[in-house]
């Protein structure tokens, strides 16, 4: 049984997009929409792909639907209603690739190696460190954290650095990642027009 059959994959799409303008999960790059451009990587590494987001905000054909539990409380949120949906879904406890929609530079061979790793692991959550600082929008999950992740989040956490503190959490350093990203972009994300136009570009050159 190959790795992708193991982990479920989910696409985080419920955010505000308040400092983009419009919502980033359907701005457009080479002809796709974020959201689909992300949908598909994911799928491409897991056994299913889901879109977490505000009920009826945004959608992909190719995806299940599951509306964000917490709307406008963040990606904790949103990253617990993955958890929830996922050990709702199957009878046994499953690993859950997380991924934010705004990520234009994600690739299929470092997904792959992320949910290979995660299949292996004997933890909660499998994470990447970039300059001593976490990456938790593209990460792996065990469903079961979602027990921890609940009562932080009824207490009134909404850092995902600090659910990553409680749980029996596996880093991946720059050995393990910085050979599927030479160009130091695998982790980008877009907050702001100007980092959309700056992913467009470089697209538009790698692509010539």
């Amino acid at each position: 049984m190959n790795a992708a059959s193991l982990v479920r994959g989910y696409v985080l799409a419920g955010g505000a997009s308040s400092r983009f303008g419009t919502d980033k999960a359907l701005a457009e790059l080479q002809g796709k929409s974020m959201l689909a451009r992300t949908a598909e990587v994911v799928a491409s590494a897991c056994c299913d792909v889901a879109v977490v987001a505000a009920e009826s905000k945004v959608s992909h054909p190719q995806a299940r639907n599951v509306p964000d539990r917490w709307p406008g409380e963040g990606p904790l949120g949103g990253i617990l209603t993955a958890l929830l949906d996922a050990g709702q879904n199957s009878s046994q406890e499953s690993w859950c690739l997380i991924v934010s929609c705004d990520m234009p530079f994600l690739t299929e061979e470092w997904l792959a190696f992320l949910v290979k790793r995660a299949a292996e692991s004997g933890g909660e959550a499998l994470v990447s460190q970039n300059a001593g600082r976490f990456e938790p929008l593209c990460a792996c999950w065990k469903s079961s954290a979602s027990a921890v992740i609940l009562t932080m989040f009824d207490g009134g956490t909404r850092k995902v650095t600090d659910a990553l503190k409680l749980l029996r959490t596996e880093i991946l350093d720059e050995k393990d990642w910085k050979r599927f990203d030479t160009n130091g972009r695998l982790f980008w994300n877009m907050n702001t027009r100007a980092d959309f136009d700056e992913a467009r570009r470089v697209l538009e050159v790698e692509n010539k």
